[in-house]
């Protein structure tokens, strides 16, 4: 488990889009998602490093 600092985050659809980018490559993936703090903690099998940019693909761009 894993936490990434994802902007541009603005409601439910945008945390759809990012747990729809990651579970296209990890479908049991667990992703929660904080607009207010934009995080996004994960669980999954994949790579931190992976999934930032399957998330970043998709549009929001993930801080270090």
């Amino acid at each position: 488990m894993f936490t990434l600092k994802v902007s541009g985050m603005t409601c439910g659809g945008c945390i759809n889009a990012v747990t729809r980018a990651v579970q296209a490559q990890d479908p049991q993936a667990q992703v929660q998602a904080d607009l207010a703090t934009q995080l996004v903690t994960l669980e999954t099998s994949l790579s931190p490093e992976l999934a930032s940019g399957l998330i970043t693909e998709a549009g929001f761009p993930v801080s270090p």
